[in-house]
Order: C-alpha cells, then structure tokens, then sequence
C-alpha cells in the first residue's frame, strides 16, 4: 500500500513538468520557544482587544444613555466576574501594543536576528507583567477611593 502523503510531494515547475517537492514541516517538528508563543498570542490578544474594546464602547454608550444604564453597566463590571473580564481586557491590550512594538522594531530592520529575538522575549513578558499589574492597581486604587468617598458623602448626607 503506498501512503497517501506521496501525492502531497508532487509539483509542477513553470514550464509544467512534474518535479518531486519537499514538505512544509508541521508544528510538531518545530519546539515552541517563546518567541514563537509570544508571536502567536499577539494574534489572538489583538482579537481580545477588540472583542473588550466593544464592550468598552457599549460601556460609554450606557454612560451616554443615561444614570439608569450606566448603573446596569456598574453593576455588570463591578461584579468578579466582570473584574475578571476587565484585568483580562487590560493584560490582552498591554500585550497586543508589546507585542506590535516588537514588531515594528523588527519591521525597521533593528534586533531582528535570532540571538535578539530570543533575548527580547523574556524582557517582552516582564513589561507585560509590569505594565499590566501596575494599571490594574491603579484602577483597583481608583476605584476603592471612589467607593469610600461615596460611602463618606452617604454617610454625611
């Protein structure tokens, strides 16, 4: 029996003469670095972020309607859930906008090499981690003053 794969090597040059032609390697014969991983979830962080930036749109929509929908959209993302939602919204931004600088300083021909790539990985996760914990703190911080602001004009009203 001849395996099924063997057509998959046939090719055609320009002239039209069949040529026997080498596979692509698949994703198993490569080993996942970080590069490679970093790369590929800036793909999918873009999606993220755009998926969050509508409902941040529909967040200001609320706040344009009105104080009775704006406080249906507090209640939806002051509840954990929605916490949860909105930390995963900032970490997929930071990463996306790390990620597209990474990118575009490849673009420009600068730390493109594969000992720099390799290199800028590392750096590239601890100003995501940096970044995104540091604003995530300073809307947590944010708020909480807000909320004990409000409880302090409730309680002196």
């Amino acid at each position: 029996m001849q395996d099924v794969r063997e057509a998959l090597y046939v090719g055609s040059r320009s002239d039209g003469r069949l040529i026997r032609r080498p596979m692509s390697p698949h994703l198993q014969v490569y080993k996942m670095r970080l590069s490679m991983f970093l790369s590929i979830t800036n793909r999918i962080t873009g999606v993220v972020a755009t998926a969050g930036s509508a409902l941040g749109v529909a967040w200001l929509a609320a706040l344009a309607k009105g104080p009775k929908s704006f406080a249906a959209a507090r209640k939806v993302t002051g509840n954990p859930l929605g916490q949860i939602i909105l930390g995963g919204w900032i970490l997929s931004l930071v990463w996306h906008t790390v990620g597209g600088l990474r990118h575009f300083i490849w673009d420009v021909g600068k730390r493109d090499d594969k000992k720099s790539v390799n290199e800028d990985g590392p750096v590239a996760v601890g100003v995501i981690a940096g970044v995104s914990v540091t604003l995530a703190a300073a809307l947590l911080g944010v708020s909480c003053c807000r909320s004990r602001s409000r409880a302090k004009l409730r309680k002196a009203s």
